[in-house]
């Protein structure tokens, strides 16, 4: 096959793209490569149908194929995402609402400050209970059943809120939604897995978190709302609050159930040649819709991989020591006396807007692969240090406002960022799902404890809860860089092959070489032209790919 390509054009291709030294193979693009091409013995993981599937589109065809993928499962997963930030948002907002008056829910259901926040633990004891498992059936069942299923419940939980008369029923409540609506988020970054490859995620979790995070203006606009209408029609505001957005979930989830795509091989508004070419593209170690449904072996697999607890760890550290601040910021504005508890509401709209800023440039730099991953998520993590250091001296109102809202938007933007860097290293259908749903539920311990960091013994500053935060942070950075030495060589790898692809495209050409994250790949192969004979140079075994004549 390769001597089909005049020697010169060969020649030229692999100058400019430097594959004397890296070794990776190219063919040419909208034709099927010949299945009969010399080029298996050289790819690591080499499987003649999905090499001649890589091939099938031209890059202006894979660009308009992969827009129309994303208007069909972005908007909806952006829209999940949405909802489930709101409905979160919601406790701690109804904790101000009509505050100083019996109409303000700590009041009506004789609840102290602690007692209440013991209502963000007991929400989080089911949720990271049932996440992990909660992934094993997104396969089965499929997404579009599973997340509408989520969905459904967690309404109904949520407005079944307003019917409660004590703080025992607020906790069977908060229980149930924590229950209900695990599985939705790992499900939904399970889903991408199949759909797109690690290193196209960054720009599609761009716009995930950024709508996301526009929950945050919705919350504030809503509570404001709801907390002048209270009384209306026998019901405080708090009441109004969950009650209203748990209808709108319920629709919505009932709704996902005919419109949310599934796999690719089940869309109906693709064609044989793009459901082929779809799965074709992804890494050798991407999950697949025709693997089995569960496989216990690659569940014990991920559970002895370092790598999977490491990620725990970060994740962990990282929630521990955010979380309570999400949570508390709206009392925490409230506190420092600007405007009526009512405006205060409208105060917290300016972390939701930086957010949205933040993220937007973080994922220009992560998705242009010359960063190493890491660094954009290490360097969010040194500017929640900073922030923290002025939320513990407690220098004046102004700054401690400037400090929470930026804490709380860089933390929120730290998330897009290491998900395509998490999803690298998970591997097959039961493993993936496994693996993904393992970290963001045991990775999500903070939602449980960083609450009750900050107790009302500590308010008004919070001089020891910010103390205890900033350890955590401070732990964070530290996994976060065990993780990087551990995971170096995927992630190097990552970058190097995302820009060959970025420079083969210009030519009309794909990447056919995928990266291993169990397998150090150039050594392998360092290893192999040593061993073929001295006279031959690292990139001898270079090959492109012509389409078939």
């Amino acid at each position: 096959m390769a001597d089909k390509i005049p020697p010169a054009t060969a020649t030229t291709a692999a100058e400019e793209l430097g594959t004397d030294d890296r070794g990776l193979h190219y063919a040419r693009r909208g034709d099927a490569v010949d299945q009969t091409s010399s080029v298996d013995s050289d790819i690591l993981g080499y499987d003649a149908d999905r090499m001649k599937a890589r091939a099938l589109l031209t890059v202006a065809e894979e660009k308009r194929l992969m827009r129309r993928i994303d208007w069909h499962l972005m908007p909806l997963c952006s829209l999940m995402f949405l909802f489930k930030n709101i409905d979160a948002n919601n406790a701690s907002n109804a904790r101000i609402m009509n505050k100083g008056t019996d109409q303000n829910i700590l009041t009506q259901l004789g609840m102290s400050s602690n007692a209440y926040n013991f209502i963000v633990t007991i929400y989080y004891i089911p949720y990271i209970v049932a996440e992990a498992p909660s992934n094993l059936f997104i396969k089965r069942v499929l997404p579009s059943r599973w997340q509408s299923r989520i969905m459904v419940t967690w309404g109904i939980c949520l407005a079944c809120h307003a019917a409660v008369t004590n703080k025992h029923g607020l906790y069977a409540a908060r229980f149930f939604l924590g229950l209900c609506e695990a599985g939705m988020f790992p499900g939904v970054i399970l889903q991408m897995c199949y759909w797109y490859r690690p290193d196209e995620m960054s720009i599609r979790l761009l716009y995930f978190y950024a709508l996301g995070n526009f929950s945050n203006i919705i919350s504030g606009v809503l509570a404001y709302a709801f907390d002048t209408i209270s009384g209306r029609g026998g019901l405080s505001g708090w009441q109004w609050i969950f009650l209203v957005e748990g209808i709108v979930t319920i629709v919505f989830g009932a709704a996902l159930w005919f419109i949310l795509p599934d796999f690719p091989n089940q869309a109906k508004w693709l064609t044989d040649k793009e459901k082929a070419f779809i799965q074709a593209r992804l890494p050798a170690n991407a999950p697949r819709a025709e693997e089995l449904n569960f496989n216990i072996r690659e569940v014990l697999s991920a559970l002895k991989d370092k790598r999977m607890w490491l990620f725990t760890m970060v994740w962990a550290t990282m929630t521990v020591g955010t979380t309570g601040l999400s949570f508390y910021q709206p009392t925490v504005i409230a506190n420092l006396g600007f405007t009526s508890i009512a405006r205060s509401q409208l105060l917290n709209i300016p972390t939701a807007v930086l957010t949205i800023i933040i993220i937007a440039i973080s994922g220009f730099f992560a998705d242009s692969a010359w960063l190493p991953r890491p660094v954009l998520p290490l360097s969010i993590l040194v500017v929640i240090m900073a922030c923290y250091s002025v939320l513990y001296t407690f220098p004046n109102t102004g700054g401690v406002y400037t400090a929470t809202v930026l804490a709380n938007a860089v933390s929120s933007s730290w998330y897009p960022l290491m998900w395509p860097w998490r999803v690298q290293t998970t591997s097959r259908a039961t493993g993936s799902a496994f693996a993904i749903g393992f970290v963001n539920s045991y990775g999500q311990i903070g939602g449980a404890v960083g609450a009750q960091i900050f107790q009302s013994k500590y308010a008004p500053h919070y001089t020891v809860s910010f103390a205890i935060a900033m350890a955590m942070v401070g732990a964070c950075i530290l996994v976060t860089c065990l993780t990087w030495w551990v995971t170096r060589d995927t992630e190097r790898r990552t970058r190097e092959i995302k820009k060959a692809r970025m420079a083969a495209a210009k030519r009309g050409e794909s990447v056919l070489d995928d990266v291993d994250p169990d397998v150090d790949l150039w050594k392998t192969r360092a290893v192999d032209d040593k061993e073929k004979g001295n006279g031959k140079s690292a990139g001898a075994g270079t090959v492109h790919v012509s389409e078939a004549a």
